[in-house]
């Protein structure tokens, strides 16, 4: 059994519920919400998240697992048309020890450039030259604490993204 994160409530549920809502919506279908990271480590940065509180890929329906891809896929070609990136990065936890902080499912979907500093994520891009990541820029030695800061945008900026987002969609 994985250990998963406590929270009471659930943040991603709590969130979805909030008067903002709607505005940092990107995509919606009958099993998931694409909605913008409220943490922009990279411009652009979404999830695709169950409607269903549900905590792992080991726990969804066979709908919901068909679903997450095609919104996932959806909001890729949208990020494509929307921002030009380099590499589109995707990934998700599963349990704690492997770095899930909340207890719903979420799927990341972030745009990659050149220069960018993500910080998290697969291992291998802090080290593959080929991946744009550059040492020594202004927030690559700070701690995730400071990191998360960094990356913390004005909820205008998120509404602007996702707008943005939601017009590049395919139909």
């Amino acid at each position: 059994m994985l250990e998963l994160p406590e929270q009471d409530p659930c943040e991603i549920c709590r969130d979805m519920s909030a008067a903002d809502a709607k505005l940092r919506l990107i995509d919606d279908c009958a099993h998931t919400m694409t909605v913008i990271n409220p943490y922009q480590y990279e411009v652009g940065q979404c999830c695709v998240i169950t409607k269903r509180h549900v905590a792992t890929l080991l726990a969804l329906s066979d709908e919901e697992t068909a679903a997450i891809l095609m919104a996932a896929k959806r909001v890729a070609h949208a990020m494509l048309k929307a921002f030009e990136p380099l590499g589109i990065l995707t990934f998700q936890n599963n349990g704690i020890y492997s770095g899930q902080l909340a207890p719903h499912y979420h799927y990341h979907i972030i745009p990659r450039q050149l220069g960018s500093n993500w910080g998290i994520g697969p291992p291998q891009l802090a080290y593959f030259e080929g991946a744009g990541r550059m040492a020594g820029s202004a927030d690559h030695d700070l701690d995730p604490v400071e990191r998360k800061q960094l990356a913390q945008v004005a909820p205008s900026v998120l509404y602007e993204t996702a707008s943005k987002l939601r017009s590049c969609l395919p139909s």
